[in-house]
């Protein structure tokens, strides 16, 4: 495609192309070679035009005329890999180039710089993305710092007492090698999108790269601000100030073997991860969608009460004597406002790993468990429940439903065990 127009031969911005194309980030791709010959030229040859996705797609991609931009989106993803190709060439081979090449976001026409130009832009840029970054980061840079200062807290404390290794059930998962244990925390954007989309997403639409695209976000019909604020949550990774504090706890726990945890996002894991490894969940399915990967193991599952659409409770699938089939959270003016959660201890999907699970309906549930855990009575209590004497030396499968009090929004030590399950792997 390099000698279509002859005309251009002789422009310095045609040979940059040129240049480009036969670098090494552009050697392995064909495609991706001819759409960027193909932005080039057209940009190059008529200013005024506005590419756009249909017609990339047709002449390119040798796509029908009546191909649907909005169900196929091979063009926009190899647009999005060509725009990282440009900035990789720009920061090697490129990087003394005397003019410079971008195909700006939301558009499909390349723009040219030459060096005075491409430096003013690329600092205005950069400022832009800082500032952006330092914005998205915010959120996860006070979760780390609370994390950071409560594991240093604890070390200083002298009357804290250090664990040599992680106590039953955390056991299961740390004595199991020298593998990581990955706490998996809660994704509260997802949370925040399923209310404006107004209907449950299934763990596969979760990872698809069209969860919230701006696709998908025009047919939810929303209003302008709504569409702003829905298009900041599809980009950003936010988790909830319970995770945090949970996470500081697990990690304050595994004793001498905190070295091995590794904090990772709901967003971040893909489902190859769970082919192997040692897992902890927080959050349920509503907010973090990998617990639903196990909920055919599980007893109680999460539901929407239909007298508080606001609030979740637990149905019991399987009642036994003197336990009831619905569980929901008692919010009251008159007594300490009621929670319940669950801790579980399941095998992966394969069976090469164990995932512990702690799921609370709210927020308050998820950090009750924390501190469930963190008390040697109760996790003592928890082992009676199940009919264990001392640390099992294999991995004994169990799901727990837990009451917990709260004072305000803050669980007490309070917390009681309303049923358990021995799980069958």
């Amino acid at each position: 495609m390099a000698d279509m127009n002859p005309q251009l031969q002789n422009d310095a911005r045609w040979q940059l192309i040129e240049r480009i194309a036969a670098s090494t980030s552009f050697q392995k791709s064909n495609r991706l070679r001819d759409l960027l010959f193909f932005i080039a030229e057209q940009s190059l040859t008529d200013e005024t035009l506005r590419l756009g996705e249909h017609q990339i797609g047709t002449v390119v991609f040798g796509k029908s005329q009546d191909y649907s931009a909005v169900e196929d989106s091979s063009v926009r993803v190899h647009v999005r890999q060509l725009r990282l190709r440009l900035y990789e060439y720009f920061q090697s081979e490129g990087h003394d180039e005397t003019w410079t090449v971008e195909i700006p976001k939301g558009s499909y026409n390349a723009v040219f710089r030459n060096s005075a130009q491409a430096s003013a832009a690329v600092r205005a840029g950069l400022d832009r993305r800082r500032w952006l970054k330092l914005l998205r980061l915010l959120p996860w840079a006070l979760a780390a710092l609370f994390l950071v200062t409560t594991c240093v807290a604890l070390l200083r404390n002298p009357r804290t007492a250090t664990l040599a290794s992680p106590p039953w059930p955390l056991s299961q998962l740390f004595d199991a090698g020298n593998d990581p244990v990955q706490i998996v925390v809660a994704d509260a954007n997802y949370g925040i999108l399923q209310l404006f989309k107004d209907q449950p997403t299934t763990l596969s639409e979760y990872l698809s790269p069209r969860f919230w695209d701006t696709e998908t976000r025009a047919k939810a019909q929303l209003t302008f601000r709504e569409t702003r604020v829905a298009g900041y949550l599809s980009i950003s990774t936010l988790t909830s100030f319970a995770d945090a504090t949970v996470s500081a706890s697990l990690v304050r726990l595994a004793g001498s073997a905190a070295g091995r945890i590794t904090i990772n996002s709901a967003r971040n894991l893909h489902p190859r991860d769970l082919e192997k490894g040692n897992f902890i969940f927080l959050g349920g399915p509503r907010s973090n969608p990998w617990v639903s990967t196990f909920q055919e193991k599980l007893n109680f599952t999460d539901y929407i009460n239909p007298d508080d659409p606001g609030s979740n409770c637990f149905h019991n699938l399987h009642p036994r004597p003197g336990e009831q089939e619905t569980y929901c959270p008692i919010r009251s003016a008159v007594t300490s406002p009621v929670y319940y959660s669950t801790i579980s201890l399941v095998p992966l999907p394969d069976g090469n790993g164990n995932a512990l699970i702690l799921r609370g309906l709210q927020e308050q549930g998820t950090e009750a468990m924390g501190r469930f855990l963190a008390d040697p009575a109760k996790r003592k209590e928890l082992q009676q429940a199940l009919g264990l004497t001392g640390t099992p030396k294999q991995p004994i499968y169990f799901e727990a439903l837990i009451l917990t009090k709260s004072i305000g929004n803050t669980p007490t030590a309070t917390s009681s065990i309303v049923a358990t399950r021995t799980i069958h792997p």
